[in-house]
Parts: C-alpha cells; sequence; structure tokens
C-alpha cells in the first residue's frame, strides 16, 4: 500500500557517520521499478555513477564546468570511454578559445576524481566526419569534396596585368612567368614562392622611374666600382633651383655667364650658391680680357 512520510522540517537519512566524515562505505539503496523525485534535485559529492543503458534528458541545454568563476580558460568537454584503447574526448580548450577532437591514453588522478590528459603529448587530435558536400558557406568540407574541386575543374581566378589586359586561370592549369630579356624567373621549394633575378647586363630597357612620390633613384656599385656612362647624358631644363645639402648636384638651367647653362650645388661650397661650370670660348675669352 501507499505511504506518505511527512516532517515539518529538514529529513536527513545518514548510513554510518555519513558522507561528511569522510570515511565509511555505508549506502543508502532505493530498490523500485521506478523511482521519481518532485522537485529540485541537488548533488554534493565527487562523482556520479550511472549503470544505466540508456539516459534521457529533457533539458535543451547542458551546462558543463557550471561552478567555475575564472576569466574564461578553463577546458571542458565530454570522454567517451573506449575500454583499452585510447579514450575519445571533445572538449573546449579554454586558453585557444577553440574545440578540439581527439583521443588520449592516459588519466590523471586528482584527488577522488579522474582527468584526461588534453595538454601533454599523450592527446591525439581525431578527424570528425562531415556530410560529403556543403550545402552552406558556413559549413565545413569534406577532404572528398575539396579534392573534387581542384581535380574537377571546380575554381578559377583571373590576372590582370598593368595594361588592364587579362587571363582566367581555371583548375588543372598552368600558370608560367616569363621575365623576358635579361629577367631570370625561379621558383623555389618553398610554397607560392617565385623569384625574379636580373642577370649582370640589362638590355633594351628605354626608361627607368621611381614609382614613389618625388622619390630618388639611387644607382649603387659593388665595392669600389663606378657608374659608367658610355654614351651621351641628357640634362633637361630646371624650372628652378634644387637643394642640396652635403651633397653635390648637377643640373640644367638656362645659361649664364659660363655659357653651358651646366649648374652645380653643394651646400659646403661657396655657403650653398650655385655655380655655372664655364666653356672653354668663354674661358678663353675672359683669360685674354684679364691678360
Amino acid at each position: 500500500m501507499s505511504k506518505t512520510l511527512r516532517t515539518s522540517g529538514d529529513y536527513t537519512i545518514k548510513a554510518g557517520d555519513g558522507y561528511n566524515a569522510g570515511s565509511g562505505n555505508h549506502e543508502i539503496k532505493l530498490d523500485a521499478l521506478n523511482t521519481r523525485i518532485t522537485g529540485d534535485l541537488t548533488i554534493d559529492g565527487d562523482q556520479i555513477v550511472q549503470n544505466v543503458t540508456n539516459t534521457t534528458i529533457e533539458d535543451q541545454f547542458i551546462e558543463l564546468n557550471r561552478n567555475y568563476s575564472g576569466a574564461g580558460a578553463q577546458d571542458a568537454g565530454i570522454v567517451i570511454n573506449q575500454g583499452t584503447e585510447d579514450d575519445a574526448i571533445f572538449y573546449f580548450d579554454g586558453t585557444d578559445n577553440e574545440f578540439r577532437v581527439g583521443t588520449s591514453a592516459r588519466r590523471i588522478a586528482d584527488g577522488s576524481t579522474t582527468k584526461w590528459e588534453i595538454d601533454g603529448g599523450s592527446f591525439t587530435l581525431g578527424q570528425i566526419k562531415v556530410a560529403t558536400t556543403p550545402t552552406n558557406a558556413n559549413h565545413a568540407a569534406s577532404k572528398s569534396y575539396v579534392d573534387s574541386q581542384i581535380s574537377g575543374g571546380g575554381f578559377s581566378f583571373d590576372i590582370v596585368g598593368e595594361d588592364s589586359t587579362g587571363l582566367t586561370v581555371n583548375t588543372g592549369d598552368d600558370i608560367k612567368f616569363s621575365g623576358g630579356t635579361n629577367i631570370n624567373v625561379v621558383t623555389t621549394d618553398a610554397p607560392g614562392t617565385v623569384a625574379f633575378t636580373l642577370d649582370t647586363d640589362i638590355s633594351n630597357i628605354t626608361s627607368i622611374t621611381s614609382d614613389a612620390s618625388n622619390g630618388s633613384l639611387t644607382l649603387v656599385t659593388n665595392g669600389t666600382g663606378d657608374v659608367v656612362i658610355n654614351d651621351t647624358l641628357t640634362f633637361s631644363g630646371n624650372a628652378s633651383t634644387p637643394t642640396a645639402s652635403a651633397v653635390t648636384k648637377i643640373y640644367s638651367k638656362t645659361a649664364g655667364g659660363g655659357g653651358t647653362g651646366l649648374y652645380f650645388i653643394n651646400s659646403g661650397i661657396s655657403s650653398g650658391t650655385e655655380g655655372e661650370l664655364i666653356s672653354k670660348k668663354k674661358a678663353t675669352a675672359l683669360a685674354i680680357a684679364l691678360g
């Protein structure tokens, strides 16, 4: 027959010295086909062991690591016992802020609980099997899908030159970099690396321009070598006198008393005042005039 036990205050059932005594092995057993608890259930202890075939939970969310109050660098997850093999683990790495799945063979005793090593060398990352073909841009892609996209012409990209002409490269196409006259192109083992090098002699070059606004163009020799010009050097006319600090600049302007129109300036010469190179004719006339 049914029986109800009612008390106006707390009701305690203690076996032996109880849990808080920290010793003893007494148990309280409830033996029934179904056991129902009406109200909230709070269990204070170190471990819950369920020796059941299936567990059904109505809750939509399960919270792990409930009493943690730190700043987020805490690991938590689910362990699947694999018997004599490495246990399977799905967990969130709080330090790296990422989910991980894998296996671990090492269990670490920590007081009365057991933990699995997930930060050391015994944790091995595992595989996750997903649908063969993703249907959303944010879905994970399987290896077979990626392989089919690469081998089956699944992607293409355009290469456009400075003259706005372009070409389309499809899956499986080879891209050849041709340097042209006196330019060597070498690919290396490093992924995505193509090296362009110039030969010792450069020919068929009609213009060299600096791409920086008001940028200088510098020619530097190796060691004590010289910059050699074998042909005519042409100076375009300058509209104004440039500035020169600790260097000498040579430039062209309207011819003055020197009769050449070729000027130089250096901040360390004549207090930085520009000077004009004098022609042979002007120098001869000046020498005669000065007797």
